[in-house]
């Protein structure tokens, strides 16, 4: 059961890891970096998913929370998560498991489009009120156009 200090975790199974592990990147012999434990990196990123948990309380036994955070993220943005739950996996509990990633990834990916959308309507609002201050009041006065609320903040 769940409580304030985020105890529930869940374990692959060392049949379920040996379906999961063949799948996963990062491993010996893959180009690139490999990974210290694929096995440790899920079982963090299914603690965070199922506890509903901020990463920063990830606990220690998970190692670096921001390494295991940014690991989530490269495999999130290439959509990892979606094609591996794709791949012919035939355990039920495993591909639960693996459809709530996903759909952690999906509200993840949603969140941070919407703050990219509010930094650029932000940024595209600081940039109209810092050229209107630029704008001679009397051309403002002039204008009547649905940037006349521009000229009532030169003035």
């Amino acid at each position: 059961m769940m409580n304030d200090t985020l105890e529930y975790e869940m374990k692959l199974s060392d049949a379920q890891w040996q379906m999961l592990e063949p799948l996963l990147i990062g491993r010996q012999g893959d180009p690139g970096a490999s990974a210290k434990n694929n096995r440790l990196f899920i079982e963090a990123l299914l603690w965070v998913v199922l506890n509903r948990a901020v990463w920063s309380s990830l606990p220690a036994q998970f190692g670096r929370f921001s390494t295991a955070y940014m690991r989530f993220r490269r495999w999130n943005e290439c959509d990892f998560w979606r094609q591996l739950t794709q791949s012919g996996i035939d355990d039920p509990e495993l591909l639960q498991m693996l459809e709530a990633i996903v759909s952690y990834g999906d509200v993840y990916t949603s969140r941070l489009e919407q703050r990219l959308t509010r930094k650029a309507k932000k940024n595209a609002y600081r940039a109209s009120t810092t050229a209107a201050g630029s704008v001679s009041p009397a051309v403002l006065a002039q204008d009547e156009s649905t940037l006349h609320w521009v000229g009532l903040l030169a003035s």
